[in-house]
């Protein structure tokens, strides 16, 4: 399983990616294999302040449901509409149609307290160990 080396990662398992001074937000290759073929995604509405390491929505798949927690503290300012009609996108493109909020975060520089590609490939490894 790969991990694109430009995005900072969460411990679970959301990653984010800041351009322009907006942070987008999915899940990983590692999560959606866990969860399996996600049915159903329930994100915030646009306006929502969210705070960080908070949950924000749910993700729902076969095996499971699961919450999904705010990389940084922000406004969601977009959210992906084209999960409501196809939330098989977060299987098919995890880091790509499959991303789930964009926000404006309070603190930008906050992402880099988020964990590395390699902080978060020793910690799929570890939990593996």
């Amino acid at each position: 399983m790969s991990y694109p080396e430009d995005l900072r990662y969460t411990a679970e398992h959301e990653w984010a990616r800041l351009e322009g001074g907006v942070v987008t937000v999915g899940i990983t290759s590692y999560a959606t294999d866990q969860l399996g073929d996600v049915v159903f995604v329930e994100l915030p509405e646009v306006g929502r302040k969210l705070e960080a390491t908070k949950p924000f929505g749910v993700v729902e798949a076969v095996k499971t449901v699961s919450d999904l927690f705010a990389p940084l503290a922000g406004e969601v300012i977009e959210v992906n509409g084209a999960l409501a009609d196809n939330p098989a996108l977060v299987n098919q493109s995890p880091y790509g149609d499959g991303w789930m909020v964009r926000i404006r975060p309070a603190d930008p520089a906050g992402i880099l307290k988020l964990l590395s590609h390699d902080d978060y490939s020793r910690l799929i490894e570890e939990q593996h160990a």
